[in-house]
């Protein structure tokens, strides 16, 4: 017979567990790359640690040169990554690749955090700790924070949040708590989420949610599946929904759509669908022609007035 530390208990998407508790990701760990001046895009990034316990950190990216020499200050997206709340990093190519075109296109600041991953440090790790970021990014607003970059380039009255898949999930718990909780000093603009992971996906996305947050409040979890009186608290006035007609999580981020129009909210949201692609198709090629048009929706979003 088999030992315990071998059998396996249960499996989901992206891990299985074995009956002694362990957990396998079935993804190895995800390759990094260091912060540079990229010639290429005309940005340069650096890392930035905000909590050493938990530890919390991000990826700054900003312009070399403000493409407007009379905007003094620049708009600033706070980006959560994406991968099942158990893999990836904002310090991946893809997403260092992604955050330094919008950074450069929107003319814009980005800051990308690099939050707690299942099963290291479980849900609700991933929320708490992009929420310990974005209020590191608030307390510049009044130019004595601990980053110059922030402190000398960030415009604190044009604020986005933006997110894929569960990144997207997060960004919605932030505008929610920067309404019920407040963030001082910073006006949140826009929430921008590209093929957003909610409940309801599947029972088994659902499961998984669920296991990864052993503190969850069952399906209805808030978190998982937002109410309509939280979506009527979106602490912003504008939301930019990406879908994609063969991506798997369609069907929840248009009931999103759908139920933040009735809830009450009293700003705009629009959903944009591209046609013939799954999820995060964007990220094989930053270049490709329905790449380059969410991009540029993306960044149109960012530099609206």
């Amino acid at each position: 017979m088999a030992s315990s530390d071998s059998e396996i208990a249960k499996e989901f998407r992206f891990f299985r567990v074995y009956k002694d508790g362990r957990v396998e990701l079935f993804e190895p760990d995800c390759e990094k790359i260091p912060p540079s001046d990229d010639p290429t895009t005309g940005v340069r990034s650096k890392d930035v640690v905000i909590s050493s316990e938990p530890p919390v950190s991000a990826r700054i990216f900003i312009p070399y040169e403000p493409q407007n020499p009379n905007q003094k200050k620049l708009p600033l997206l706070f980006y959560v990554h994406g991968g099942g709340f158990c893999r990836r990093s904002a310090f991946g190519p893809r997403y260092h690749n992604f955050c330094s075109v919008v950074s450069a296109q929107a003319n814009a600041i980005v800051v990308s955090v690099e939050y707690g991953l299942f099963p290291d440090r479980p849900i609700p790790a991933c929320y708490e700790d992009s929420w310990a970021a974005l209020n590191w990014v608030a307390s510049h607003a009044g130019g004595n924070g601990p980053e110059p970059w922030l402190n000398d380039h960030a415009h604190f009255g044009r604020v986005f949040i933006g997110g894929g898949s569960a990144g997207g999930n997060i960004a919605h718990t932030l505008a929610f708590r920067v309404r019920s909780i407040g963030l001082p000093c910073v006006k949140l603009v826009g929430v921008i989420m590209v093929h957003p992971f909610f409940g309801g996906t599947s029972p088994e996305e659902d499961a998984t949610w669920l296991y990864m947050c052993p503190t969850n409040a069952g399906l209805q979890d808030p978190r998982l599946k937002p109410p309509g009186e939280d979506l009527a608290r979106l602490g912003c006035e504008r939301v930019l929904i990406f879908v994609a007609e063969k991506d798997f999580l369609k069907p929840v981020a248009m009931n999103y759509y759908e139920d933040l129009k009735k809830s009450g909210w009293k700003g705009t949201v629009e959903l944009v669908e591209t046609h013939g692609e799954g999820h995060g198709f964007y990220f094989d090629n930053l270049k490709c022609e329905k790449a380059v048009e969410l991009i540029n929706k993306f960044v149109s979003f960012v530099t609206q007035l």
